[in-house]
């Protein structure tokens, strides 16, 4: 069993530090500080601290990881392994291990490097995505890869059912690849720039939906957007959440209102968007059908601004 160090710290990391503490030794673990949630703003401690705490495996939360390079270097680890850590591994870092570092990545690189990759191939209409594991280098997720699993991007995904299904799907690569590469069965295989394209962290003013643009590619934005940033327009002075919808044929002035076939849709730039689910400000979030109910003079209103 190797001896590996590992870096995340959201649940898309939970899935592949259970597969290697089923299959390796995890000498520890580094994972980012507690932070406030909630309304509360009490302080919440990663997805991945409690699960190296409930395994009894020593767990450290720098700001910056020159903070515990000491601790690192102590651990004389064979691999570390980094999964959606949310820092950046300097090269001292990256050359403590013996075989270096490995990451799992949430695309088919070189594809959509960077911060938010799975929302990114929702929001671009990708057929598939998939997982890369890949030998870290200095750059922002260019390093060689070495191995690659894909997952078709079903009509009906969003950020979070993509989430969970590529972070089991990266667990089970990851555990694939550990012992060929550790015997050098694996070739590293370096990217080609090239082909690079990139997704940057995302801000909560990017869901703000622009209705001039094309049917299709809101509503991939809204699914790629869900849960996290969400999208939103504004409607009679109130922040507009929308949380589902669906393509439909036809067309209307983009963002204005209407109730065809007893559906609540919304022209855009070129064919209608039918709201499914909605979320007033202050409210909660219900289906269009309640919706209507309760505010039946958004029919024939304009969205935006």
């Amino acid at each position: 069993m190797a001896r590996i160090v590992f870096m995340g710290t959201p649940e898309f990391a939970v899935p592949s530090l259970k597969a290697l503490i089923a299959h390796h030794q995890v000498v520890g673990v580094v994972t980012q500080p507690d932070r406030p949630a909630g309304r509360g703003g009490e302080l919440r401690p990663p997805p991945i601290k409690e699960l190296a705490q409930a395994h009894s495996i020593p767990c450290v939360q720098p700001v910056k990881l020159r903070e515990v390079k000491d601790w690192l270097r102590a651990q004389e680890a064979d691999l570390f392994v980094v999964a959606a850590f949310g820092q950046i591994l300097p090269q001292s870092v990256l050359d403590m291990p013996r075989h270096g570092c490995l990451n799992v990545h949430g695309s088919l690189l070189p594809r959509w490097r960077g911060a938010a990759p799975i929302h990114a191939a929702i929001r671009a209409g990708d057929a598939e995505t998939g997982i890369t594991i890949m030998l870290m280098d200095a750059g922002l997720d260019t390093g060689p890869m070495l191995t690659q699993a894909s997952t078709p991007i079903k009509p009906d995904d969003t950020s979070a059912s993509l989430h969970d299904r590529m972070a089991e799907l990266g667990a089970n690569l990851l555990i694939q690849t550990i012992p060929p590469y550790l015997n050098g069965q694996i070739t590293p295989q370096p990217q080609d720039d090239a082909l690079a394209t990139y997704a940057p962290q995302l801000s909560k003013e990017e869901g703000r939906i622009d209705w001039s643009l094309p049917a299709v590619q809101i509503e991939r934005t809204i699914r790629a957007f869900d849960p996290w940033p969400g999208t939103f327009t504004h409607w009679d002075g109130k922040l507009l959440k929308v949380h589902r919808a669906r393509l439909r044929a036809g067309q209307q002035p983009a963002g204005s209102v209407a109730l065809i076939d007893g559906a609540l849709c919304v022209g855009t730039g070129d064919g209608l968007l039918e709201l499914v689910e909605l979320q007033l400000e202050g409210r909660k979030r219900v289906t269009a059908d309640d919706f209507l109910r309760g505010h039946p003079q958004i029919v024939g209103a304009q969205l935006g601004g």
